[in-house]
């Protein structure tokens, strides 16, 4: 591994119009973490400018899943880049990047997406960046986590952000690779050898502000369409899709569900928490039986509520890494932790880049203003 330097990123890092950065970080040195979460990830991205604009300097850097992603594409001196790329994807676009595989592995190979990650990278290699970087997979057979600290950059952050059933697995060197968010969503310890004066993680399973409400993946055709062309691309996919996962897939990333306004959406526990609270309502009036018990468990009607088979494995894999991560931080407690909150924006949200990546602004500004008053970290899992 290389001796640490300066990000190239820093140059790259623009403040937001008529507004002058505080400089209160006196140049002091920060290993960073950033978590898995999906397309929350996008928050990393804000956070990190943030950090560079009030002085702190970044000198290793640590990540799983779309932190491994974001992580790597700022440590190659490539996160402007990859902003600039992502804040013009709508949801159209972001469903033309999704590659249905035949594969019954995974149902999407990611290769449309990672041949623009590897056109922006190039043929990085990990021990030839100008910081430490470690990404973070799971090793399928061996049952284990996989640190990548050198070798083909791209490459380690394919394995990483291999999210089981969904994007195909890595096979390398005789290791089947997935989203390291299995085992460690929050890689603390590649950081602490780093001997930098604060650690500082991200986290993009706090816990949910109930203020936030995330947007609907509504379906919106592009101007330039001609009609039909939509339709037309979503049948064949919906074809393709179905030899593999019953539509489920494609359906949560492109279809408005039915019965919802589109003003604003929920996150599948809200949806489910709903519906239980309105049957528990309609027995408050009857004494409750077994019998009756079991029916009111048998009527949720799923499809109407519309959740899938998908919202089910990614909530699963979501309460398992909000359950990690709390082990995590406290086997390795960061100088500073920042939260973003579960609901504010669902895994596959990858089409709302601009409001994901402000909403990580504005939680690392109030997460240093805070350490910066009382010098003390936020704490775990603490609402940031």
């Amino acid at each position: 591994m290389s001796e640490s330097q300066p990000s190239k990123s820093a140059d790259l890092v623009k403040t937001s119009p008529g507004k002058t950065p505080r400089n209160t970080g006196h140049g002091k040195t920060v290993a960073l973490t950033l978590g898995s979460g999906g397309a929350r990830g996008y928050a990393h991205i804000g956070a990190i400018e943030v950090l560079e604009e009030r002085g702190y300097k970044i000198i290793a850097i640590s990540g799983c899943s779309m932190g491994a992603l974001i992580g790597g594409m700022y440590a190659a001196g490539k996160m402007q880049d990859y902003k600039d790329w992502v804040t013009g994807l709508g949801q159209f676009d972001v469903l033309k990047l999704l590659d249905v595989t035949f594969n019954s592995v995974g149902a999407i190979r990611g290769e449309k997406i990672f041949s623009v990650v590897r056109d922006m990278l190039g043929d990085a290699r990990i021990e030839d960046l100008p910081l430490p970087y470690t990404a973070v997979a799971t090793d399928l057979l061996a049952h284990k986590e996989v640190w990548f600290q050198e070798g083909p950059l791209d490459q380690a952050i394919r394995a990483s952000v291999a999210i089981p059933s969904v994007v195909t697995p890595l096979v390398l060197n005789g290791r089947v690779l997935v989203d390291g968010a299995l085992l460690n969503p929050l890689p603390i310890i590649p950081t602490i050898s780093s001997h930098a004066d604060m650690i500082v993680a991200i986290n993009l399973s706090g816990e949910e502000d109930r203020r936030q409400k995330t947007q609907d993946a509504v379906f919106t055709r592009p101007r330039n369409d001609q009609p039909g062309e939509i339709e037309e691309w979503v049948e064949r996919m919906r074809v393709k899709a179905s030899r593999w996962f019953d539509w489920d897939t494609l359906k949560t990333f492109a279809t408005r569900r039915e019965g919802e306004s589109g003003e604003a959406a929920n996150t599948p526990e809200d949806k489910i928490s709903r519906e239980i609270d309105k049957k528990r309502q309609k027995e408050v009036s009857r004494q409750p039986t077994k019998s009756g018990a079991r029916e009111e468990h048998e009527t949720i009607d799923w499809e109407k509520l519309g959740i899938g088979k998908f919202d089910v494995m990614n909530l699963t894999i979501e309460t398992m890494q909000s359950a990690l991560v709390q082990y995590k931080i406290a086997g390795y407690p960061p100088d500073l932790l920042v939260n973003v909150p579960k609901n504010a924006g669902r895994s596959y949200d990858y089409h709302r880049a601009p409001e994901l990546i402000q909403l990580g602004r504005k939680q690392m500004a109030a997460a240093l203003d805070r350490y910066e008053e009382t010098h003390s970290s936020s704490g775990p899992l603490s609402s940031s």
